[in-house]
């Protein structure tokens, strides 16, 4: 995608395939995609942004994964591998879903990792030459990151899932024997698991091609830090702030701010900046470059890090102590710029912003993020200042009514105080019979070139459907829709609205 496309006038859907129908435990890359990409089309819709695509760990969080490259296997889609003549319906039933609209992790990773061995046996008895050939075609392409990420995948398995820092010694350390007599005698597994990038991968360029057809615009979405249990970190600890041993000396997160007195802990490894720019930026140059062939715009998250990020001791069990450190800054992008051209990039800007972060962004010519829930205030005289207010939010940057992080705007109105919910009811000058809407209606009428909306909020639905909450472990990333929810007049009215607002 052309980054000029990024400063036309656009709108959207937040959805990430988790949440989609069906009934394989978890939305996949399947008919109910292609299904919602028609309905995107159908409504006027041009943009989709959906949460970052990796392995998740862990908590299941997409921004936890095991690899800033690989596929997540459990959205390949069963129906579509059946089509390829890899599995049988009968190979393909799943197990009975106690409850189609949320997800149920540890039968769905049972589940998609058996039909995943089933159909990588089928494809070597059948000996396809096409087939092999993609297969063939596909790991070359890839091998810069798919060798470490199958390797690192094994061992995982054979270590009961365990973080690499609690493997043995010598692969924890990867002594060249010991890992070399590893792949020699765990051919099997680790071809396994580069099927499995080639089967997500595949499918996934197949919806891409389709949305491309339908004018649906991807938005992608990747963390600024990387997991520190994943093969990025095992296979490049010299790129980051790690003892001899391994253990982590500082991790990420941000200061106590007004949503924490302690702050956020994330726990994420922190980069050698300074041992990443004697070689151009490498590591992130193929970062960037593969995620761009796998959507047509990105966003990074925590875009302030770049300019400084939150370094905390990894002895400390708050983010209370800890220090900002400077970041890579716009030399960085002018890096990234050179080897791939103007840069399609949504900066996640949200939070306590520096007047430093914010010349960075205009320096970077990124659009910034806006959300409606962020625009009210307990400051009634101040208010009608706050930049996230529709009438305020400039031209070049996207806007939503909420994120993946945040409730529900519907479930966010109904906890406000009576005083909050005052200043929304007389800015949007609403009764409280769809106040959601209303808001929606703002954002569509903003001079933000892009405006895009949760599914959760499109269906007006409530604290059920929140997709996350930050800082906990339980009954996140989890939530599905169905398609009897209002779907039909919901798409109706956001046509309405796109249409009016010239989106």
């Amino acid at each position: 995608m052309k980054n000029e496309d990024i400063q036309q006038r656009r709108s959207g859907i937040l959805l990430h395939p988790t949440s989609l129908p069906g009934n394989h435990g978890i939305g996949d890359i399947g008919p109910e995609l292609y299904r919602f990409i028609d309905y995107l089309h159908k409504n006027g819709q041009t943009l989709w942004q959906i949460l970052p695509l990796g392995p998740t760990g862990y908590g299941n969080s997409p921004y936890q994964c095991f690899s800033a490259f690989a596929g997540n296997p459990l959205l390949i889609s069963p129906q579509i591998l059946i089509q390829m003549d890899l599995l049988t319906k009968h190979d393909s039933t799943p197990p009975k879903f106690s409850n189609k609209s949320r997800i149920e992790y540890e039968s769905v990773i049972a589940y998609k990792q058996k039909i995943i061995e089933i159909a990588y046996r089928n494809y070597t008895q059948k000996a396809d030459p096409t087939l092999e050939a993609e297969l063939n075609n596909f790991i070359d392409a890839h091998g810069y990151w798919l060798n470490e990420f199958a390797l690192f995948m094994s061992l995982k398995k054979a270590n009961n899932m365990k973080s690499w820092i609690e493997w043995e010694t010598s692969f924890k350390k990867r002594e060249p024997y010991t890992i070399a007599k590893w792949i020699e005698n765990n051919t099997y597994d680790i071809e396994l698991f580069k099927f499995s990038q080639f089967l997500f991968f595949k499918q996934w360029e197949m919806a891409k091609n389709y949305a491309k057809q339908r004018n649906v615009k991807i938005v992608g979405d990747i963390p600024i830090f990387v997991a520190y249990d994943s093969a990025d970190v095992w296979s490049n600890p010299d790129l980051y702030f790690l003892d001899d041993e391994g253990e982590l000396l500082f991790v990420a997160g941000v200061p106590p701010d007004y949503f924490s007195e302690t702050g956020q802990r994330w726990g994420n490894p922190l980069y050698r900046w300074d041992e990443m720019k004697k070689n151009g930026y490498e590591w992130w140059v193929k970062r960037i470059e593969h995620n761009l062939e796998q959507v047509d715009i990105l966003r990074i998250d925590h875009f302030r890090g770049f300019e400084s990020f939150w370094q905390i001791s990894a002895e400390e069990e708050t983010a209370v102590e800890g220090k900002w450190i400077k970041g890579p800054g716009i030399e960085f992008f002018k890096e990234l710029n050179k080897e791939l051209g103007k840069l399609p990039i949504i900066a996640e800007d949200l939070g306590v912003i520096t007047p430093e972060v914010e010349k960075l962004l205009k320096e970077t010519g990124f659009p910034g993020m806006n959300v409606v829930q962020f625009a009210f205030g307990d400051d009634n005289d101040k208010y009608t200042e706050n930049k996230y207010l529709p009438h305020n939010v400039v031209q070049n940057s996207i806007v939503y009514t909420g994120t993946h992080d945040n409730q529900t705007t519907l479930a966010w109105f109904n906890n406000l105080s009576a005083e909050l919910r005052k200043q929304v009811l007389e800015y949007t000058e609403s009764s409280e019979k769809d106040i959601v809407g209303d808001l929606i209606k703002l954002a569509w009428g903003s001079a933000a070139n892009m405006a895009v909306i949760p599914l959760q909020d499109l269906l007006r639905l409530g604290i059920e459907a929140r997709m996350n909450t930050p800082g906990t472990t339980g009954n996140n990333w989890e939530w599905r829709y169905s398609w009897n929810q209002e779907m039909e007049r919901r798409g109706k009215e956001i046509f309405k609205l796109t249409t009016l607002y010239e989106r």
